[in-house]
């Protein structure tokens, strides 16, 4: 079982790391730069299984690629907040129109921006998005390149701890931030393959849940190692074991197995970014037992 890995699910990060993780699947932890590439390594056969926010897979079934869903994490309404600079005039949502927002596009980012907008009566139209790649988002916000600044964990953590920076809006005020685990229908994962898939995330979850601080240890490690888990926006690398527990303590790593409530979060974000413009055209997202 080839499984990716990229440095902003943290699951599968420290699944990588686990000891005995995914022993029965004869894992190979494959390593990329972001979730936004996890549709194009499924789609290669690069990797057999990928985890990311809600996004990445609806922009996949979009491509027609036939995402199959495999198991979904709590909400985690702490990973994620749009940030002003503490001198700025903008005090709400409502005053973003026509500013410029640092984000990852066609990330949890875009969704969050999205139905934060919605609830002030604008859309993504209403703002400009601002793709911060490799570059240094905080600096950028900072330094008056953009005007607002879509941050997440780790690195989000560190932001609430300073002065010259502050949030408008929390991810739970706004969307569920799951993270999702899935591949495609074509890549052919049986039922029993997918049951060890859904147990093993789940046992670590459990494990991490009980055992933070090793958790954080694992995770800083990786960072001091430079074993791929550095992310190109820059919101991981480098944080050290005490930032990382406070990361790891902030957020519930349940997995479910994929049922219809998952479904349903996912078909509404789907149609609220088509009303959007972010997508061009409407899709129906099947229910679990339709995809086997």
């Amino acid at each position: 079982m080839r499984i990716g890995v990229h440095p902003n699910n943290l699951h599968l990060r420290l699944a990588r790391l686990w000891p005995g993780a995914f022993a029965e699947l004869q894992p190979v932890f494959v390593s990329y730069a972001e979730g936004r590439d996890t549709a194009a390594l499924l789609e290669s056969g690069d990797i057999n299984l990928g985890g990311t926010g809600s996004t990445p897979p609806i922009e996949a079934d979009m491509r027609g690629l036939g995402v199959e869903y495999i198991a979904a994490s709590a909400p985690r309404p702490a990973n994620g907040a749009i940030f002003v600079r503490s001198d700025s005039p903008i005090g709400s949502v409502a005053e973003l129109k026509g500013r410029r927002i640092s984000l990852i596009d066609g990330s949890f980012h875009t969704y969050l921006l999205a139905r934060s907008l919605e609830g002030e009566g604008m859309s993504l139209p209403d703002v400009e998005r601002v793709e911060s790649g490799a570059r240094d988002a905080l600096a950028d916000l900072l330094e008056g390149r953009v005007d607002a600044w879509v941050a997440m964990s780790p690195r989000l953590e560190k932001a609430l701890e300073r002065d010259d920076v502050r949030p408008i809006v929390r991810c739970g005020a706004a969307i569920p931030n799951r993270s999702l685990f899935w591949t495609l229908q074509r890549n052919g994962l049986s039922a029993a393959e997918i049951r060890a898939i859904v147990s093993e995330l789940s046992r670590i979850g459990t494990e991490i849940a009980a055992d933070p601080r090793s958790a954080a240890r694992l995770l800083a490690s990786g960072d001091r190692s430079g074993s791929g888990d550095r992310s190109g926006s820059g919101d991981r690398g480098g944080t050290d074991i005490d930032a990382w527990e406070k990361v790891v303590r902030s957020r519930d790593f349940t997995v479910f197995p994929i049922d219809d409530e998952i479904i349903a979060e996912q078909q509404e974000e789907a149609d609220t970014l088509l009303r959007h413009g972010h997508f061009d055209k409407p899709i129906v997202l099947k229910r679990p037992e339709m995809t086997k």
